[in-house]
Parts: structure tokens; C-alpha cells; sequence
């Protein structure tokens, strides 16, 4: 697989906000995080077509209907982008936002063709995708541990490691895994050879080639 998909696509677009298309610029200035997102929601179905963008909306169910705690879910969400796009800067609570992101999804995919099947929202309990993801993260997790906190621009974050280790645990190893890489390059992590290959050997488990893993890295080999 050549690039991201689902909720970690939407962080990439929101990673790289100047580069979103201006009526979602505008839409952030003069609606806010929550209306800007749902546009970008929207347009994954474009972006991908309905069967592709599928990812997307399991993500938001996925996440939505998990035991993890408001708090969690913003925070993997916070590590994966710009702070920007936080939907508690709109009163908007986590899972309220995913509502709102679901939504915006259906209703472009429902313009497309016949409704979406909707997509399995049980956990992804494979054991050894939950096994080496988990340990890919702590090995990286002081480094990216220090990197999120440390930040004064936007804002510290912290508890993001155990958030990323309960997404991946509790909810889907592949999920968990693509919002460690997007938070990996958002905070420009240093990797080295040893760790690079162990996030490509991981990513390759979900169809991810070394390229697209690699891509965007603070590679130190």
C-alpha cells in the first residue's frame, strides 16, 4: 500500500494545513476545527471512492464505540496532527465529534451510489499484530513521549503513549499502529536503523510498503 488511509489519512491532511484546499482553510477560520474536519471527512470519499474511504468511517465507529475515554481518543488524535484541529476548541466532545464525522461521511458516500455496507465495529483482535504493534511503541514511546511533551507550541501533550497503547490493545492493532507513525512524523521523532525497520516490518503486516512508512521520518541511519 503507497499511501495512508482512514483517520490517519484525515491526520495527514490536517498535519499539512496549509496545504488543505481553501474552502476547508475557510471553513476552519469562520467555522472551526469541527466543521473543517467533517469537510475533510467528506472528501475522502472523493479522494479514494466509497469502497476505498470505507476505512475511514470503521476508524470513526471503531474508536467511537470503544471503551476508551473521551480524553484518550482526543489525545491519539492531538498526537497524530496540528493542534489546530482540535475539536475541543469547539465545546465539541470526542465522541460527538466522531458523530459529526460520520455523518459528513455518509451523506457524500450516499451521493455516490447505493448505501455503504457498514463496516464491523467489534475490536481487531489479532493477537500478533496486537503483540509486535505494542512493542514498536514502547520502544519508541519514551522518545516519542518526550517529544510530545516538551512541545510549547501548540501545546505539551501528554498520556499520549498509553493512548496510542489502548487504541492498539483495545481496538484495532492497525489503527493503533497508523496513529503511531502519523504521530511519529508529527512530532519528528529521531529513528534510528534498528527501530526503522521494526515500524517496516510492522507496517508491512498491514499491506504498507518501506516507502510510505519511511516517508516524512526523522530517519537517523
Amino acid at each position: 500500500m503507497a499511501r495512508d488511509i482512514g483517520l490517519s489519512w484525515m491526520a495527514a491532511q490536517c498535519d499539512a494545513a496549509e496545504e488543505l484546499p481553501v474552502p476547508e482553510l475557510d471553513c476552519l477560520a469562520e467555522e472551526g476545527p469541527v466543521a473543517a474536519t467533517a469537510r475533510i471527512a467528506a472528501r475522502s470519499v472523493a479522494a479514494f471512492g466509497a469502497e476505498a474511504s470505507l476505512a475511514l468511517w470503521q476508524d470513526v465507529r471503531l474508536l467511537r464505540d470503544s471503551p476508551l475515554s473521551d480524553e484518550a481518543i482526543r489525545t491519539v488524535w492531538l498526537g497524530a496532527t496540528d493542534h489546530i484541529f482540535d475539536p475541543a476548541r469547539d465545546g465539541v466532545s470526542a465522541r460527538d465529534w466522531l458523530a459529526r464525522l460520520e455523518e459528513a461521511w455518509l451523506t457524500a458516500a450516499r451521493h455516490t451510489g447505493p448505501g455503504p455496507v457498514p463496516p464491523a465495529t467489534r475490536p481487531v483482535r489479532d493477537e500478533e499484530d496486537r503483540r509486535v504493534v505494542l512493542g514498536v511503541i514502547r520502544t519508541l514511546g519514551p522518545l516519542l513521549a518526550f517529544e510530545a511533551e516538551r512541545h510549547a507550541y501548540p501545546l505539551p501533550l501528554a498520556g499520549l503513549v498509553p493512548a496510542l497503547e489502548q487504541v492498539t490493545g483495545d481496538v484495532c492493532p492497525g489503527l493503533g499502529y497508523r496513529l503511531l507513525l502519523r504521530a511519529l512524523k508529527s512530532y519528528c521523532v529521531p529513528v534510528g536503523r534498528e527501530t526503522a525497520d521494526a515500524l517496516t516490518s510492522a507496517g508491512a503486516r498491514f499491506g504498507f510498503s518501506p516507502q510510505y512508512v519511511q516517508a516524512e521520518l526523522n530517519l537517523r541511519l
